[in-house]
């Protein structure tokens, strides 16, 4: 297998480049920046290439520009693969909630291929024991599905607003084309809708209502949060409506008694 070095020496040669027109290239893309970090000279691009010397950011982004190639591949090659950032971001938990825009840069995913036919969706099941292949498929592919625009979220571990309903640590599909309050007479706390909403401390979700130009965020009963009143739409803006959770059971704990834990609007 190739080292990253020989790789990128491959490419400048099939692009008929010699080091020294890669160096004046480069000298030109830093002269565009305004940045000397953007320029490789002649030695140093012999030591990528020889030596197993790692570009900077900045070099690593010229080199791609120069060989025509998105610079995601090039950094897989030095073992930073963007579509495995989607395993590691439980390293560590957010205490705060938040729009989660991690997996944006993401061009592949593992998802079921092929079900197994007896899979019968208004049963529960082990869904594991149903997917009979995994397979990577283009995240551009799934634009294909879409039919409203999503935002996806996570819960932060000090946001109890929604709990128990939506403990923390959980992630969310939003659906941001339902940004409207709606109000009706709810037959059980699942049927009334959720709200994910951004306020000058940041994000929540919560039940809400709009009075005289309020939004009244309603937490769970059985949260310590309390209700909060906001100007609207000066002081928070509704982005849409909870439509799709993923979340672990049994897996988060308080770090402190309920009676103590703070609302968002009070964390520091």
């Amino acid at each position: 297998m190739l080292s990253p070095g020989q790789r990128l020496r491959a490419l400048r040669e099939e692009f008929g480049y010699t080091i020294r027109d890669v160096e004046a290239a480069s000298i030109k893309i830093a002269g565009r920046h305004r940045n000397e970090d953007f320029a490789i000279a002649i030695s140093r691009l012999s030591d990528i290439e020889t030596k197993g010397v790692i570009p900077s950011i900045y070099r690593l982004y010229t080199l791609a520009t120069i060989y025509r190639r998105d610079i995601r591949e090039l950094m897989s090659w030095y073992g930073i693969d963007l579509n495995d950032m989607a395993a590691d971001l439980d390293a560590i938990d957010p205490p705060k909630s938040h729009i989660a825009e991690a997996l944006a840069p993401a061009t592949m995913m593992e998802m079921p291929l092929r079900m197994d036919p007896g899979f019968d969706e208004r049963r529960t099941c082990n869904l594991g024991r149903l997917i009979e292949r995994w397979g990577t498929v283009p995240a551009a592919f799934l634009r294909n599905f879409a039919k409203t625009e999503f935002t996806y979220a996570y819960i932060g571990t000090e946001d109890l607003t929604m709990y128990p309903i939506l403990p923390p640590g959980a992630f969310l599909q939003i659906d941001e084309s339902k940004n409207e309050v709606v109000n009706g007479a709810w037959r059980s706390e699942y049927e009334r809708p959720i709200y994910f909403v951004e306020t000058r401390e940041g994000h929540t979700c919560s039940w809400c209502a709009v009075k005289n130009q309020q939004l009244v965020l309603q937490p769970h009963p059985l949260s310590p949060v309390p209700v909060r009143v906001l100007s609207y739409p000066k002081d928070a803006e509704i982005i849409g409506q909870v439509v799709g959770v993923a979340m672990k059971l049994g897996d988060w704990s308080p770090s402190e008694p309920a009676s103590n834990v703070r609302g968002p609007a009070q964390l520091r």
